[in-house]
């Protein structure tokens, strides 16, 4: 393979230079932050930057394209929806792609999970499904339950509702402490000395709590920490024994991505309430739903104008986003998604073991299309991901992890491409 241009070192074209000095990037502390690169486009595993070198995208786009880029069914999708009607406010009105998306949502998910409410984005999708949990205590009258509680190492979104159930201490978020709402937060179960934790705090904080939230099998930004399907068994029964909702954000681990089309199958549980979002829609466009059981629905129908869900973004039920959804969807029957996922986790369980003997990896771990390399400490993550660049890989190591989310229709020698790069690049 011949060798390619360095993308960190040529001149970037005359819209990079113009516009980065007015660009705000996520996560990054700007002054001393590597510089993003410049993407030109995108096409199946492979991100084209605008030197004209290409990277084997290893994350596919914060693990939302789960198609692969550009996905020609989905892109003649949105054509076809742009045409017609771009978009509309769905207050008042309605219209087909979300009609059908919420039928088609509701029919796939377990249990009398029925109630589609759709928004634009993850953290928003966790925040309106904490108000229905809330409000459906009020509009019962248990006025006092109001907290919810989540688990360490848990990460729901960015917005100041949806940081409040994240870790406080090892989040991202700690700073905001003193202005966050309090909920309870408790070691997940995963064995005998955090289980009694989580007990007891559900025995002491019952009659203040509303629902239990977290992440099925994955929490994801956490450090792609796995637990096993009993925890969540555990959880719904004790959720159900005192009286609680219990809400599941699927948004990382929903549409194949742990090896099942959601994470809950896998331990034969119904939520009340259920996130969704990222590869909703292929990652082509924003899109995200909230959807509950028909009982948390039934709390907010009143004569009572002040028991409905007060809660409607401007581009709620985008159609063009709805039409992707829908598209992404006739990929998930027409094509053998599941069967790719399968075979994805073959390929990185093999192809990663070998990093288990290299000098300061504390484990190795996969579970569906999800391959992690725990460190026992990045120094440096912008260093580390520069590495990978250099490899010709998009690959971006977070906490202690450098892990891999590809797309579930990559190639097995672009996946290898990416393995071996992480094998290279941590033995360096």
């Amino acid at each position: 393979m011949p060798s390619q241009p360095d993308p960190l070192t040529l001149s970037q074209p005359d819209w990079y230079e113009q516009g980065l000095p007015h660009i705000w990037l996520p996560y990054s502390q700007m002054k001393t932050a590597a510089p993003p690169l410049a993407a030109h486009s995108t096409q199946g595993s492979t991100i084209t930057l605008a030197d004209g070198s290409t990277l084997t995208d290893g994350v596919a786009a914060w693990w939302t394209a789960c198609h692969g880029y550009n996905h020609p069914y989905i892109r003649k999708a949105v054509e076809k929806q742009l045409s017609t009607m771009p978009h509309i406010m769905f207050g008042g009105t309605v219209h087909k792609p979300a009609l059908t998306l919420a039928h088609r949502l509701s029919n796939m998910l377990p249990g009398d999970l029925e109630r589609v409410f759709f928004t634009d984005s993850g953290s928003v999708a966790v925040e309106v499904a904490m108000k229905m949990a809330i409000q459906y205590r009020l509009n019962k009258g248990e006025n006092g339950r109001t907290k919810m509680l989540a688990f360490k190492g848990g990460y729901h979104g960015d917005t100041l509702a949806t940081m409040a159930v994240c870790d406080p201490e090892e989040g991202m978020h700690h700073l905001y402490g003193s202005v966050l709402s309090e909920h309870i937060i408790s070691p997940l179960p995963v064995d005998e000395k955090s289980t009694a934790r989580f007990l007891s705090l559900l025995e002491q904080h019952a009659h203040e709590i509303t629902a239990i939230i977290t992440e099925p099998l994955v929490q994801g930004a956490g450090g792609m920490l796995f637990h096993s399907p009993d925890v969540l068994r555990h959880i719904r029964k004790a959720a159900d024994d005192h009286n609680i909702l219990l809400i599941l954000d699927e948004i990382f681990t929903g549409f194949g991505r742990t090896g099942t089309m959601f994470a809950c199958e896998q331990a034969d549980i119904v939520p009340d309430i259920v996130t969704v979002s990222k590869a909703l829609t292929g990652g082509t466009i924003p899109l995200a739903a909230t959807i509950a059981q028909r009982h948390v629905y039934e709390a907010f129908l009143s004569d009572n104008p002040e028991h409905a869900l007060m809660h409607g973004p401007t581009f709620m039920a985008n159609p063009l986003a709805c039409a992707c959804a829908n598209a992404s969807l006739d990929l998930f029957e027409q094509e053998p998604r599941l069967a790719q996922v399968n075979h994805i986790n073959t390929v990185l369980t093999e192809a990663l073991e070998p990093c288990r003997a290299l000098p300061g990896v504390k484990d190795v771990r996969t579970l569906g299309a999800i391959g992690v390399v725990e460190l026992e400490k990045i120094e440096n993550a912008d260093a580390l991901r520069t590495k990978f660049i250099q490899a010709g890989v998009w690959v971006r190591p977070f906490r202690n992890i450098v892990y891999l989310t590809p797309a579930f229709t990559i190639s097995d020698a672009e996946l290898l491409t990416l393995t071996d790069a992480i094998y290279k690049v941590l033995s360096s």
